[in-house]
């Protein structure tokens, strides 16, 4: 299922009034440790799925990477993407992610940040990536953590006066779809395991070089002190592998 939810005018507009929206990467908890597990991204080509509004896609290109493009399924996100880009090196692409028909070895590296969980096949995205990724190259992803998307209620346990208790984990075993409330509206996520996750980048052929499973860090706790709970489970799960 390919549910474009980010081109509802009302989600968008929520969605946007959202920090890592509004300020970009320096709002992005995770970022620190998803860049250090980036390539040298000098002359390189890179393909970002799930691009959004296009940070990642500027940071490519800040970083001296040749030619970067950026898939997104939603209008709306890619209207905003290249109003804060000027810069004809960077091609921002309407199409699923599912639907990604690129050239054998047409890229360096591949990097998707918190889209392949929306995704219904991560293995037939895995392979395609591996069609279109060059001997060498890297494919480095960020998604949200299986204890994070186990249950479709993504939800805190409450004690009577509302004070967050615990982060319950239930149904993890139970793969498949996911009916979420996210941003105040439905949503449909994709829950998978951490062997899972895993698993399908190993079938694909690639080699796994790291794993993490970051909170958020001292500076976007400082900037953000009401991220301080994100660090009590674990919500985010990067993965960066390579192409022999």
């Amino acid at each position: 299922m390919k549910e474009n939810k980010y081109d509802d005018p009302a989600f968008f507009y929520t969605y946007s009034k959202m920090p890592r929206s509004v300020d970009g990467l320096h709002a992005a908890g995770e970022w620190s440790i998803l860049r250090a597990m980036l390539p040298v991204l000098e002359g390189k080509t890179v393909l970002d799925l799930g691009c959004g509004f296009g940070w990642h896609c500027r940071y490519a290109r800040e970083q001296g990477a040749g030619r970067v493009t950026g898939v997104d399924l939603s209008e709306k996100m890619l209207q905003r993407a290249r109003a804060a880009t000027s810069d004809a090196a960077i091609e921002y692409c309407r199409m699923a992610i599912e639907d990604i028909d690129f050239s054998s070895s047409e890229f360096d590296v591949v990097f998707s940040s918190l889209a392949l969980h929306y995704v219904e096949r991560f293995d037939v995205v895995c392979r395609k990536v591996y069609h279109c990724l060059k001997s060498g190259g890297t494919f480095v992803i960020s998604v949200e953590h299986p204890v994070f998307t186990a249950r479709a209620e993504q939800d805190w346990y409450y004690d009577t006066t509302g004070n967050r208790l615990h982060w319950p984990l239930d149904h993890y075993q139970e793969e498949g779809l996911r009916n979420t409330r996210f941003l105040g509206s439905d949503v449909i996520k994709y829950h998978r395991t951490l062997s899972t996750w895993i698993n399908a980048i190993i079938d694909a052929g690639f080699t796994i070089r790291r794993i993490e499973e970051p909170g958020p860090s001292p500076e976007v706790l400082a900037r953000y002190p009401e991220m301080k709970d994100e660090s009590r489970r674990p919500i985010f799960l990067l993965i960066a592998a390579d192409k022999d």
